[in-house]
């Protein structure tokens, strides 16, 4: 399960807390919890289909969490979620009639070893919509996701790269092409989930 319920947020330290330790040499660096990236308070979310035991109560304000571990959303409620970073497929700034808000495509198969089928892949995909009540905070949280993603690399893209070490020449034609809302600008993670994009998004202008 790439999406799981929680009460609350796993534990974290903050950048200069990470600095700080690094800098003291510890015993073992994979001992040092996650960094949280980005916090924004009043936010609210959407999941569709829906997550069953998380309501549409629960998703109306809430803060958002972006450790480079997991992305969590934590409810006034007390009830939340967090997500895999390789389960989120895409993720993009959406600027579309309902208004501005993160605009996130999950896919539960994401980590899977054994390849799904078609309605197994149509039923295990999930979109997920942020919308923070200070858009200006938009890009921050944008980029901090960006750059956690790439903190996990899908490991059936890097099996995809080994299989095709052979090939001198990949033939254009074979990636699919973004046809979605123009006012969305679309992430390349979904892409190349190894590289940090630094900001790198598709723009249809």
């Amino acid at each position: 399960m790439t999406i799981d319920l929680v009460t609350s947020v796993p534990t974290y330290i903050s950048q200069e807390e990470h600095k700080n330790i690094s800098a003291s040499t510890p015993a073992s660096f994979a001992d040092i919890p996650p960094v949280l990236r980005h916090k924004e308070e009043n936010v609210s979310v959407t999941l569709d289909p829906p997550l069953p035991g998380f309501s549409s109560e629960d998703g109306a304000n809430g803060a958002l969490y972006v450790v480079e571990s997991a992305l969590v959303f934590l409810s006034s409620t007390g009830r939340g979620f967090q997500v895999d970073y390789p389960s989120i497929t895409l993720h993009a700034i959406s600027r579309a009639e309902a208004g501005p808000s993160i605009y996130c495509q999950l896919d539960e198969h994401a980590e899977a070893d054994a390849p799904a089928d078609e309605d197994e892949n149509a039923s295990s995909m999930r979109e997920l919509v942020i919308i923070p009540k200070n858009l200006s905070s938009l890009e921050p949280i944008f980029e901090s996701l960006s750059f956690c993603a790439s903190l996990h690399p899908d490991p059936n893209d890097e099996d995809e790269m080994d299989d095709d070490d052979d090939d001198a020449f990949v033939d254009p034609g074979e990636f699919d092409t973004f046809n979605g809302d123009v006012d969305q600008e679309l992430s390349e993670v979904g892409k190349v989930r190894g590289d940090f994009l630094n900001n790198n998004r598709f723009n249809p202008y």
